[in-house]
């Protein structure tokens, strides 16, 4: 493994920043001048490189497209005020991306290394990094096998690629959620854990279902019973219960740990709300419903961020939630985060890169 990383920068010849509607950004459409390119051979990583972005040549034989040796993670910068340039916990994203390179028998980055990489790219491309409140420069890191074996194994050659692209709002509203209670996006002993390309896929079918009817995303149930919530497809859970603010423990191996979802309860615990990370069954959401105790439901994840959900499909029926402007936790969590990133609050938690 390295211990040093070198970083060689390739400019673009001409920008094509002054051709972005900056008023009208879709999420993840307008991508950035450069990506950064580091190969694994011979059993350690290269010195990496920014090059000017484009296409990534191929053999069709390369083991990713036939075996699924492929993962990745997602993250945001943002500009501050005053002008700093801020990363929101890479160091997360950084341990997830080990996590998820070891289960999928891929090799690992050190966490300093992978930070140092994001902190450069985005250094790069600091131009590129909105100034519209609400914006921010989304940051996706990948790897994938890059073998030229039609064979079974794991792969003995790797790509990591990191390019960036300005972003929007992900949701423009509220979310409606249908719970999901056939389909299963992950099992017990499977990569549910894993940030990997393959679980995203699986749930693209399901999810169309889906939207067909009207729902944003799914609300996945766990694979054995359907009688436990887990995760929606881009987000994870919270909901606010008489009081209580809860979310689906990561114990199990089947929920993505969420970088979000985990500086939600971090606030919330500091702020003095109590906590509970466990098993919530289905049945306890339609109770809760019914009588009155479900105050908020959200979605936390760093494309997200908070997503307010207000319906929630259940077999033949919906449970209407409260009203967004009325729930005092999860919207004071979106304010705090925005506030944060934007530089306008101290960073009393250590959570921003500065770059």
């Amino acid at each position: 493994m390295l211990q040093t990383i070198a970083i060689k920068v390739t400019p673009v010849q001409e920008s094509k920043i002054n051709a972005v509607d900056w008023e009208n950004l879709p999420f993840g459409k307008v991508f950035s001048d450069h990506m950064l390119v580091m190969d694994y051979k011979d059993g350690a990583w290269q010195d990496a490189e920014i090059i000017p972005f484009g296409p990534i040549a191929m053999h069709p034989a390369m083991s990713a497209i036939h075996y699924g040796q492929s993962i990745f993670e997602g993250m945001k910068a943002n500009k501050t005020v005053n002008g700093d340039l801020l990363i929101f916990r890479p160091d997360m994203n950084a341990k997830r991306f080990i996590e998820s390179a070891e289960r999928m028998c891929m090799p690992p980055i050190p966490e300093d290394i992978f930070v140092e990489l994001v902190r450069k790219m985005v250094e790069v491309e600091s131009n590129w990094i909105p100034s519209k409140e609400g914006y921010s420069l989304y940051i996706r890191p990948f790897m994938f096998a890059t073998d030229e074996f039609i064979g079974i194994k794991p792969s003995e050659t790797y790509r990591f690629v990191i390019f960036t692209c300005p972003v929007g709002a992900y949701y423009s509203e509220p979310v409606n959620v249908k719970i999901e209670e056939f389909y299963t996006r992950a099992s017990v002993g499977g990569v549910g854990r894993a940030k990997v390309a393959g679980n995203y896929g699986a749930a693209l079918a399901p999810a169309r279902i889906g939207q067909k009817n009207g729902y944003h995303q799914l609300l996945w149930t766990d694979g054995k019973t359907h009688e436990y919530i887990e995760e929606s497809g881009t987000m994870n859970i919270v909901l606010v219960i008489d009081g209580v603010v809860i979310s689906p423990s990561e114990e199990s191996d089947t929920i993505l740990r969420g970088v979000t979802k985990r500086s939600v309860l971090d606030l919330a615990k500091h702020w003095g709300y109590p906590v509970e990370e466990r098993k919530v069954s289905v049945k306890e959401i339609v109770e809760a419903n019914k009588n009155g105790t479900l105050t908020e439901a959200f979605g936390a994840g760093t494309a997200a961020t908070i997503a307010h959900i207000v319906k929630i499909g259940y077999r033949d029926g919906d449970l209407i939630l409260p009203p967004v402007e009325g729930r005092t936790f999860s919207n004071r969590v979106y304010d705090y985060l925005n506030d944060l990133k934007a530089g306008k609050i101290e960073d009393t938690f250590g959570w921003t890169l500065k770059v």
